[in-house]
């Protein structure tokens, strides 16, 4: 299985020869879900076999002390006290304290016994990280099965209500329509860009029910579904301002594209833009507009620059009429400016395994810091009259770390000895 993720990740997912076919899509295949079923098989067996021994050192009794434990320990582990059995018990009951160990104590006979336990919870620390990455997985197959990535492009004042899923696998339509409000590009001097953004809303029934801005690693949620700035690309549909003037000096403004139609008030004419040229014969931008009336049809091209282009070429109105802009009187038209429009390309994922990935990952994380940062820690402290003296004997057991429980019991005897002698 782990080759497998390796080749995942080494071999790119939607770009593989015809021969590597099957290396397309690796995380979609079935193979990969046999495979992490097998992988939670495996893991939810192992855990049940060891959650019964765990269980049972989670439930050992403190008393009686293991046979043995406290028998046979080497001599920096006894110490020997000529002193009453009171005052020897609070010498261990203080540095019991001191050490921080809450202790417990039991009388029994001609001994005393002092108990320490810290972390019993750690024992269950690998099967909370088992869990987690149980839950990961079940997220992840999840987002996989029931979750899609998609895409769209949007020019602006687009709006639509389905998307292409990726991988070529068709079209998925949403309960709602997304549409381009205003789409912002900004360029660092390079001419490289430098920020994008789109401005989007979200209608239902025809009324805009949300409103917000998606950029470069902001994304927007609405509905379960994420959208993220992708991509952006120019139109296709590049779009002219023209002006024109009547004799009385009144001017208008009209936005047109290549196909576009619209009215004039001379002569009850209607004009039809059949091109839009952004450098036509290296003249610069132009249009190229017909004008059908009742009496008949005229033709010609309106530059952007036609002063400069006229002052360079004189006659040039007399000798090509079709680069004459005031060719239909009594108006003249004018080309203010080529805007070259935008569309954006979002990104839509629907993961509805997200909650159950990030649950698992916060159990994953908790688990292992219950397995690096705590232990299950138990110390005895057997407090025995043995005729004149009193024997001290201290052991411990840890499930890990059992170098630091050492040294614990090492400060532990020393501070004993002190407060005996003090």
């Amino acid at each position: 299985m782990v080759v497998i993720f390796i080749v995942a990740t080494l071999i790119p997912q939607q770009n593989v020869s015809p021969g590597l076919a099957w290396l397309s899509d690796i995380y979609h295949s079935k193979g990969f879900y046999v495979l992490m079923a097998l992988f939670s098989l495996n893991l939810i067996i192992c855990s049940m076999n060891r959650l019964p021994l765990t269980i049972k050192q989670y439930n050992a009794p403190s008393f009686p002390v293991p046979s043995g434990l406290l028998e046979n320990l080497p001599p920096d582990r006894t110490i020997i006290a000529d002193k009453k059995m009171e005052d020897v018990s609070r010498a261990v009951e203080s540095s019991l304290a001191l050490q921080s160990f809450s202790a417990t104590r039991t009388d029994t006979g001609n001994e005393k016994i002092y108990y320490h336990e810290r972390g019993r919870f750690s024992l269950f620390g690998v099967y909370i990280v088992h869990l987690g990455v149980l839950i990961i997985i079940a997220g992840a197959l999840i987002g996989l099965i029931f979750g899609f990535e998609a895409g769209v492009n949007l020019a602006e004042g687009d709006e639509s209500n389905t998307v292409e899923l990726a991988k070529g696998k068709g079209t998925q339509e949403l309960d709602f329509s997304v549409r381009c409000d205003e789409f912002i590009l900004e360029l660092y001097d390079t001419g490289a860009p430098k920020t994008y953004r789109s401005d989007l809303s979200f209608i239902k029934s025809g009324q805009v029910v949300h409103q917000d801005s998606v950029l470069v690693n902001h994304p927007v949620t609405f509905e379960g579904l994420r959208f993220y700035q992708s991509s952006y690309g120019t139109s296709e549909q590049t779009k002219a301002l023209l002006r024109y003037n009547n004799a009385d000096g009144e001017s208008k403004d009209v936005l047109v594209a290549q196909g576009s139609t619209f009215d004039l008030p001379a002569q009850k004419a209607k004009a039809t833009v059949l091109r839009v040229e952004e450098n036509m014969m290296q003249f610069g931008p132009a249009v190229k507009l017909s004008i059908e009336t009742e009496k008949g049809n005229v033709q010609f091209w309106i530059f952007q620059h036609i002063k400069e282009i006229a002052e360079v070429n004189p006659g040039l109105f007399s000798a090509v009429p079709l680069f004459n802009p005031a060719l239909f009187k009594p108006l003249v038209f004018s080309l203010q400016r080529i805007e070259r429009q935008y569309y954006t390309g979002l990104l839509v994922v629907r993961d509805p395994g997200v909650p159950f990935v990030l649950a698992g990952g916060l159990m994953l994380v908790a688990g292992m810091m219950i397995i690096f940062f705590f232990s299950h820690r138990r110390i005895w402290v057997r407090v025995q009259q043995e005729h004149e003296t009193i024997k001290i004997s201290v052991a411990g057991r840890s499930n890990r770390y059992n170098e630091a429980l050492q040294r614990q019991l090492d400060e532990l005897c020393t501070r004993i000895d002190r407060e005996i002698a003090a």
